[in-house]
C-alpha cells in the first residue's frame, strides 16, 4: 500500500524526490502520511480534492484485499 501511494504521488509531484510516505501500524488499521512539498500540495489534493480521493478510493481497494482498514493524510 505504502509503494502504491508513494509510486502515484511520484507520478503526480513536479519534485518527485521530496515525496515521502510514512506507514503507522495500529491493530488492524494502517495510517499513511503522505509528504510532498509546498508547490505540489496543489497536485496532489487536485480540484475539489478529486485527485486526494481517487488515491484514498485506490487505498481502500489494496487495504481491503490485504484484510486491513487504512487512511491517507496529506501533509
Amino acid at each position: 500500500m505504502k509503494a502504491l501511494i508513494e509510486y502515484l504521488a511520484r507520478a503526480l509531484a513536479r519534485e518527485p524526490e521530496q515525496v515521502r510516505v510514512e506507514e503507522e501500524h495500529l491493530g488492524d488499521r494502517v495510517i499513511l502520511r503522505l509528504f510532498v512539498s509546498d508547490e505540489d500540495k496543489g497536485r496532489v489534493i487536485g480540484r475539489e480534492g478529486r485527485i486526494a480521493n481517487a488515491l484514498r478510493a485506490l487505498l481502500h481497494v489494496a487495504a481491503t484485499r490485504a484484510g486491513v482498514r487504512a487512511t491517507l493524510d496529506i501533509e
